[in-house]
């Protein structure tokens, strides 16, 4: 299978963008800058910055690293018991703008997505879900969201209509807005998977660690409820580890990681859903396997 070396189009700016404004104030794009790249406060939503580091980890090892986690951290309390689910929707132009943006590392990308956690086939109209912007801006990311009845989520991102909202809502979802109208964004991969979470106590507060499992996604049927099928994306086999801190990963976990012999991965579930329904050639930081092909379900 064809792997893609990092390629960089030439119709991409090469000027660092704008910094974030402080809260409170607005910007205005400059006439040079791309489309939808203007930052904006945040508003009142939730928001937050923080450094995120990805592992893979075989899922026969995968009890040693949750006995290790929970002697030094709490279940995330929306866990319960086995974890939870997490259904995205991920939204792109016609020509992958933002897939093409993670896999030639620009130093600021974004990319919008629709969340639901939990049980995919209880959504409803009504069922409240996050409209998300993660963006990334050096090595630093960032992640805005307002949470929104399901039915308002689609009006806002698939028939781009602006929908009620608090007044500090408002600059967000006029971004989102700004986003699908310009670029012309629309569904293109949907990701799902079982997460574990663990937050940090006392000293680490702030810190979090998750591990995914049976990764899977699909690339048409895009409402939650759907009753389409879900291939495996990732091998079962294995699982995606992450470490989101505010400021720095303690030392602990750090030695834990070098304990288990984890090794840091660039790895990217919307990327690897584009991939394996062959919207783009495999990258080079595609994680192969042979037994995912189509024919390869799980619900």
């Amino acid at each position: 299978m064809k792997r893609l070396p990092l390629r960089r189009r030439r119709s991409e700016p090469q000027h660092a963008p704008p910094p974030p404004a402080a809260a409170g104030a607005t910007t205005t794009p400059r006439a040079d800058d791309h489309a939808g790249h203007a930052l904006r406060a945040p508003g009142k939503l939730h928001s937050f910055n923080r450094y995120e580091i990805k592992y893979l980890l075989p899922s026969d090892r995968v009890p040693g690293l949750r006995a290790e986690l929970a002697a030094r951290m709490d279940l995330d309390s929306h866990a319960g018991d086995g974890g939870y689910g997490v259904w995205s929707t991920y939204y792109d132009t016609r020509d992958l703008r933002f897939y093409w943006e993670k896999i030639e590392g620009l130093k600021f990308r974004r990319k919008l997505r629709v969340r639901h956690y939990g049980d995919r086939f209880t959504v409803d109209d009504d069922t409240l879900v996050h409209v998300e912007i993660k963006q990334r801006v050096n090595r630093v990311t960032q992640k805005r969201r307002v949470a929104l009845p399901y039915r308002q989520a689609l009006d806002l991102c698939d028939r781009r209509l602006m929908v009620a909202h608090d007044p500090g809502q408002r600059a967000f979802l006029e971004e989102v807005l700004e986003l699908v109208s310009l670029l012309d964004l629309r569904p293109v991969a949907m990701t799902g998977y079982q997460r574990e979470a663990f937050v940090g106590r006392d000293a680490d507060l702030g810190l979090r660690v998750t591990m995914d499992h049976r990764i899977r996604g699909r690339d048409r049927d895009f409402g939650f409820a759907a009753d389409a099928e879900n291939r495996l994306i990732v091998p079962a086999r294995l699982s995606v580890v992450e470490f989101k801190a505010n400021e720095r990963v303690p030392s602990w976990l750090t030695d834990l990681a070098a304990r288990m012999n984890l090794s840091v991965v660039r790895v990217s579930k919307y990327c690897q859903s584009v991939e394996a329904f062959g919207r783009a050639p495999r990258s080079i930081f595609h994680i192969p396997d042979e037994s995912v092909r189509p024919g390869s379900h799980a619900l």
